[in-house]
């Protein structure tokens, strides 16, 4: 969809700006008018992660006036294999430092909001307020839903990516003028029913290609060039290296959001609602320490599986775990090496893998059988911290 520019002219360009975006200058649909826009446009980007990465870098170069950074986490050496905005001598430090930094050293004119906390419905009007367009490139459900909701409230046009394994879409929504996330996932899903790139992987230079092309829509917002991605929603597999393209358009009689919810400082997409799956028996850390310690005086008899892949076990482990992939029982091979009438223990690295594990083994009528409550996060945080970094 064709729209206005999002943003004004800012005042006229300094030398020093004309000649850092002299090949934005010669391109006639931006000139210096679109370079002007971009100068006075605030952009918020939800993430400086996978997405956000290429993201930032992008609208800092290209001229965007004031980049806003949320993100409440540090950056661990996983990140580096598609986070392409930090580096090695960022490890440990906020995302958002990290980012603000990397900003800097690209484009000094360009001022970097660190916002270092995690979006919730508290804070969401707050942080949104002075911003034209937000890029989310959050990896998680309730963010999603959390953003397009409080976009929606505050009237501002929002783009959006996600990734995994080797597939990414992107699109851009905008309540005032079309289609909203809700308007593609009318319904979140069940926790722990959809895996996470930690868990199932991402190609790293995957999100390179979609947080660049949100970047493009970000731009496109805010001069005004060019046909959006409103109403549509783009797909791409990077293995078969074709792009599809849906039409998307508002849900009739889809009620408008008139409130921003939290329970417990979770958004509300988040918890399960009507009709969702009768939750999981779990163990916690220390109560499946004392099981393992039992277990070792020939006091208990517990069989702890760890259903992540062989290599992760290689960087942290609950002692005395066997290794059966989550691959084994969606296949049902695992089923023949589990006995139903022993305690059986499944772990993961943080529980949504086991808990997929867990639904099957029941439903085959392992009944005395729970997942470890965190995974080997929690292992680490509550019984054995000599394994971090995991």
């Amino acid at each position: 969809m064709e729209l206005p520019p999002l943003v004004a002219p800012a005042a006229e360009l300094t030398e020093e700006e004309l000649r850092r975006y002299a090949r934005h200058l010669t391109v006639p649909e931006i000139g210096e008018e679109g370079q002007r826009r971009l100068k006075n446009a605030r952009v918020l980007c939800v993430g400086a992660g996978g997405l956000g990465s290429p993201a930032l870098l992008y609208l800092a170069a290209a001229g965007v006036g004031t980049l806003g950074v949320v993100d409440d986490d540090v950056v661990d050496v996983s990140n580096l294999q598609r986070q392409v905005v930090h580096g090695l001598g960022a490890l440990g430090a906020p995302k958002t430092a990290s980012a603000a930094a990397r900003v800097a050293d690209l484009n000094p004119l360009v001022r970097t909001v660190e916002h270092r906390e995690r979006l919730d419905a508290h804070n969401a009007p707050r942080i949104l307020a002075g911003y034209d367009v937000v890029v989310d490139g959050s990896d998680n459900f309730a963010t999603r839903y959390l953003v397009s909701d409080a976009c929606e409230l505050a009237g501002l046009p929002h783009v959006w990516g996600s990734i995994l394994r080797f597939d990414g879409q992107y699109s851009v929504f905008w309540g005032a003028h079309g289609p909203t996330y809700r308007d593609l996932y009318p319904v979140p899903p069940a926790p722990g029913s959809v895996p996470n790139c930690a868990e199932a992987g991402v190609l790293g230079v995957l999100p390179g290609l979609l947080g660049t092309a949100m970047a493009v829509e970000a731009v496109k917002l805010v001069t005004g060039i060019g046909t959006t991605m409103l109403g549509r929603v783009a797909t791409y597999d990077a293995l078969s290296a074709r792009w599809w393209e849906i039409p998307l358009a508002p849900t009739p009689g889809r009620a408008p959001v008139t409130e921003l919810r939290d329970d417990d400082g979770a958004p509300a997409c988040a918890l399960p609602g009507p009709g969702a799956e009768e939750p999981l028996p779990t163990v916690t850390a220390p109560q499946l320490a004392a099981l393992l310690a039992a277990r070792e005086r020939g006091e208990a008899d517990v069989d702890v599986v760890d259903v992540r892949e062989p290599y992760e076990a290689r960087l942290a482990a609950v002692p005395g775990a066997r290794s059966v992939p989550l691959a084994r029982f969606e296949s049902g091979e695992a089923l023949a090496e589990l006995d139903p009438a022993r305690p059986t223990v499944l772990h993961c690295k943080a529980g949504s893998r086991s808990a997929r594990a867990l639904r099957l083994l029941r439903a085959a009528g392992h009944r005395d059988a729970v997942h470890l409550e965190g995974g080997v996060l929690a292992w680490i945080e509550q019984v054995d911290p000599s394994q971090r970094p995991y």
